[in-house]
């Protein structure tokens, strides 16, 4: 199944410093088995003068956590679950919320 956690997700921190804050995932990394969470983890990096950042200086941003901290907010039930995989007669597997068993892909 992969990750089971997509761009655009509320995920719930279960685990470090962050723990007990919500966020939307703003990227997900599958190849580092990590994700970016909206407003969360924040780091600070000194930056030079580029076209991205013109002033430069210290610049604030999210840094990618670990897959394994964080947990999935059912849209229906509003609380962080497992995700199952549900499939359809047609083949096609999509992902359900392990507590109330709604469908969590539209």
């Amino acid at each position: 199944m992969g990750l089971g956690i997509k761009k655009g997700d509320t995920v719930h921190i279960t685990t470090g410093k962050e723990r007990g804050k919500s966020g939307r995932v703003l990227s997900v990394l599958p190849k580092k088995d990590r994700l970016i969470v909206e407003k969360v983890n924040i780091i600070k990096r000194h930056m030079k003068p580029s076209k991205k950042y013109a002033q430069g200086g210290i610049i604030e941003k999210e840094a990618p956590l670990h897959i394994s901290n964080v947990m999935l907010v059912c849209p229906k039930c509003s609380k962080p679950a497992r995700i199952g995989a549900l499939m359809l007669e047609d083949g096609k597997k999509l992902r359900a919320c392990r507590k109330c068993g709604e469908v969590i892909d539209k």
